[in-house]
């Protein structure tokens, strides 16, 4: 009886320390989620590249990729593309405005020789306002392929972070 207290002791003494370790970082999660905002539809304009030379492959893909990627994990109840009159009757629509601030053309022969080289960047500032123009949230971006795949494949990483920043910050269900 003597050995199972001692032995219980001892399980109890590093067991709270590690239940509280995994436990800590999901209860800050839940403490730092700000509101979101509410948001059932998006309209996702053109991709502006005004200042940045953009080879025309990218930004066709850049707005493609963009478009996939919210219908696919955004959440929203509708993705308008730019010109779509249906979108001007959509409740609770958000605009998405891009502006290419940055891009470096890597090369996919230098990626499959070394990994410290050939990395394709494109940074681009994302700006979600509301119909009447008012901004709701603004986040600067960036698509990277470092290591494996095509020079195509950073505007599907910025797709992707897109997305995933209009999911973590727009619901249809927010405020109610």
């Amino acid at each position: 009886m003597k050995s199972l207290k001692i032995m219980f002791g001892r399980v109890s003494a590093w067991a709270l320390p590690v239940a509280m370790l995994f436990a800590a970082p999901a209860l800050r999660a839940q403490e730092k989620q700000p509101a979101k905002i509410k948001a059932s539809s998006i309209k996702v304009t053109m991709i502006e590249s005004d200042e940045i030379k953009l080879p025309a492959e990218f930004q066709v893909s850049l707005y493609e990729d963009l478009i996939q990627q919210l219908q696919k994990k955004g959440g929203f109840q509708h993705v308008y593309r730019d010109g779509d009159h249906n979108a001007a009757d959509a409740a609770d629509l958000v605009i998405l405005t891009s502006t290419v601030r940055g891009f470096k053309e890597g090369s996919e022969r230098v990626r499959q020789v070394t990994t410290v080289a050939g990395a394709t960047s494109i940074s681009v500032h994302c700006a979600f306002t509301n119909k009447d123009g008012k901004l709701l949230l603004e986040r600067d971006i960036r698509g990277n392929v470092r290591f494996f795949g095509g020079n195509l494949r950073a505007t599907y990483d910025f797709a992707k972070k897109t997305a995933q920043v209009a999911h973590e910050n727009f619901s249809p269900n927010a405020g109610t």
